[in-house]
């Protein structure tokens, strides 16, 4: 059997295709390989689907394990591995972002803006695989009713800038009385930065003056967050 037949994926016996095996078994019993191979269908000379999945769920493995790696993979550095073309590439960065938007519609049922948790696993999928800073801003009504969302700034790796003047313009502008301000750490630390603490107290200063309370600041890491509200009162109690 020449090389280029022994590597297509008819060459696998037919119960350990992903396609059979799925088929069979049900999803949940296929490897996060096998199910790339399913949406991604063909693989190239010498190289069946398989096998080019199985370097895709590891590509990024010095910094994100497993299929992690995808969210963090731009465009060009998916084309560039061998078997995936433009396509395909587009195929991964859909179902990444499909992901991030099924795990955002279920979190909304629960959405709760009174509890950090319930805002954190919100903005959560959304937030952790960004590789720069982003602060997002949250208008709520009286009731905790959110007004609206705005992206109020965009930094680079480890710096976020925002001021209290723009902040509360916005506030102002669409007369929210409560805002929650959310901000990633791409480290996947979530742990606040001197200056994370910093803002937010000069945040609820200003706040208190013109009527606007801040009900939380938080800090989105990789699959966990700090709430500085929170942070602050447990620092407060070790001193």
């Amino acid at each position: 059997m020449d090389n280029n037949k022994k590597n297509m994926i008819r060459s696998i016996p037919a119960e350990d295709r992903p396609l059979e095996k799925l088929i069979s078994y049900g999803p949940e019993q296929l490897t996060d390989s096998e199910l790339l191979a399913i949406i991604l269908r063909t693989g190239v000379r010498d190289e069946n689907i398989l096998e080019i999945a199985r370097k895709l769920c590891h590509m990024k493995d010095e910094v994100y394990p497993g299929i992690l790696g995808i969210f963090h993979a731009s465009y060009d550095e998916l084309i560039s591995l061998r078997g995936i073309g433009k396509v395909k590439a587009c195929q991964l960065l859909s179902v990444a972002e499909f992901s991030k938007r099924i795990h955002k519609a279920r979190a909304n049922d629960r959405l709760d803006f009174s509890s950090p948790s319930s805002v954190a696993d919100f903005y959560m999928e959304e937030m952790r695989h960004k590789d720069r800073e982003e602060m997002k801003l949250i208008l709520l009504d009286i009731k905790l009713r959110k007004i609206r969302e705005i992206t109020i700034s965009q930094g680079t790796v480890n710096a976020t800038p925002a001021s209290p003047r723009e902040i509360f313009r916005e506030a102002l502008r669409l007369d929210a009385t409560n805002i929650i301000m959310i901000h990633n750490h791409p480290s996947g630390d979530p742990t606040p930065s001197s200056q994370d603490v910093y803002i937010t107290d000069q945040l609820e200063k200003a706040g208190e003056l013109i009527g606007i309370r801040l009900v939380d600041h938080l800090v989105i890491g990789d699959g966990t967050y700090v709430s500085i509200s929170q942070y602050r009162m447990i620092k407060k109690g070790m001193a």
